[in-house]
């Protein structure tokens, strides 16, 4: 027999408040000593609020069934304002749609909720079939940005090709997170153009672009690497001509392709970056997150750049999922203490969070030794390690 209307509505609603307001703390089991892991993700499919899935009527919906359901809740843009952290998360619905979401937190590792609806932003003369992956930048021009991906059906497909797409890089702006003004798609040489990051400072007078050009929406082709141009005209965003400013390399971790992140992190050093890295295995693509550091005065020139990955999947949530073998970030925060909130997706099924400080990050890419690309040299290298340790041992 089926409980009744009330009864249904309290049932869910307690599980879903208690899922809210469930603590997470650093997870005992992981310690490499560059960031803090945490025992739940941060928010999930079952964190949306029930007003976004569910028909309250009981007239309309008496036995109190989940009508819009949600699949994912990952990829989410990061900022801190009044003294929360807000995430613009990437929801994608039960028809492969996705949306964006405005989440807040005080403490940025649990208690997320999300605020008012689902983001609706305004739409161009061309509408997009899906939108996903909003960076957030707060330019020294008083606005907070947001670029993210605009994804449509190629024009050019052949009749029944039906996955065929093209993707840009849509633009939006905001004074608080609550008004969008849609700004024309951005423009660049590229025929495939996503993961897309605006520098928060102006650089010779113009906006500053991080891009990532492709020749196919999968595969970079002849492409990939992530890009560096500028934009004289935020109105009008046309990227001049791309330079490569961290290309990729074969048998590496971004040997397929390569992104940047969230917007970079200002250091004394220089300005650091957390990006994703591509490669094929067995088991498809697995995408990883590693970091590197550019000139402060010369942002597109690169400084220093740690060997291997930053940060993989680890243990079995991070692996089964929607797509396996994946790790993502689009959204960082660093607080006044200089504390950093590292929010990565996994699966592109949940959003986690890890914790940091700026000064470790600034020892981790300065001090981690380069990748020597060659088996023998790197067993060398660590060869070279093992005997240090030794010595200073004795």
């Amino acid at each position: 027999m089926n409980p009744s209307h009330h009864q249904r509505v309290q049932d869910v609603t307690s599980r879903h408040q208690a899922l809210i307001e469930r603590p997470n703390l650093p997870d005992p089991a992981w310690d490499n000593g560059w960031f803090a892991r945490y025992q739940y993700p941060v928010l999930t499919a079952a964190h949306v609020p029930l007003e976004w899935r569910y028909d309250f009527d009981p007239a309309t919906n008496p036995r109190f069934l989940e009508r819009l359901p949600v699949n994912a809740v990952f990829n989410a843009g990061a900022i801190e304002c009044d003294g929360r952290i807000c995430l613009v998360a990437r929801i994608e619905g039960g028809d492969r749609k996705s949306f964006f979401g405005l989440a807040a937190s005080d403490s940025g590792t649990d208690s997320f909720q999300f605020v008012g609806g689902p983001i609706v932003l305004p739409e161009l003369d061309d509408p997009a079939t899906n939108v996903y992956d909003m960076r957030l930048t707060r330019h020294e021009d008083g606005w907070i940005y947001g670029v993210f991906c605009v994804e449509r059906r190629d024009p050019g497909a052949a009749q029944g090709d039906l996955s065929s797409a093209i993707a840009q890089c849509g633009l939006v702006r905001t004074r608080d997170l609550e008004s969008w003004e849609r700004l024309p798609d951005i423009k660049s040489a590229s025929p495939q153009q996503r993961n897309v990051v605006l520098h928060p400072e102006f650089v010779q007078g113009q906006y500053a672009f991080y891009t990532r050009p492709q020749d196919g929406f999968i595969n970079a082709g002849s492409g990939g690497g992530i890009g560096w141009g500028l934009a004289p005209d935020i109105s009008h965003p046309l990227i001049g001509p791309e330079s490569i400013i961290d290309e990729r390399i074969y048998h590496t971790i971004k040997e397929t392709k390569n992104g940047a992140g969230a917007p970079p992190i200002k250091t004394s050093a220089g300005w650091l970056h957390i990006a994703h890295g591509v490669r094929n295995c067995a088991a498809g693509l697995r995408y990883v997150l590693y970091a590197f550091l550019c000139d402060l005065k010369e942002p597109w020139r690169r400084i220093a750049s740690p060997g291997g990955y930053f940060l993989a999947p680890w243990g079995t949530e991070e692996f089964v999922g929607d797509v396996g073998n994946v790790a993502f970030a689009n959204g960082l925060v660093v607080r006044g203490s200089g504390q950093v909130f590292l929010y990565y997706a996994t699966v592109d099924t949940r959003l986690h969070v890890a914790t940091t400080d700026v000064d470790t990050l600034v020892d981790y890419v300065l001090n981690t030794p380069v990748d020597p690309l060659l088996s023998n040299a790197c067993a060398a290298q660590r060869l070279a390690l093992y005997d240090r340790n030794l010595f200073s041992k004795h």
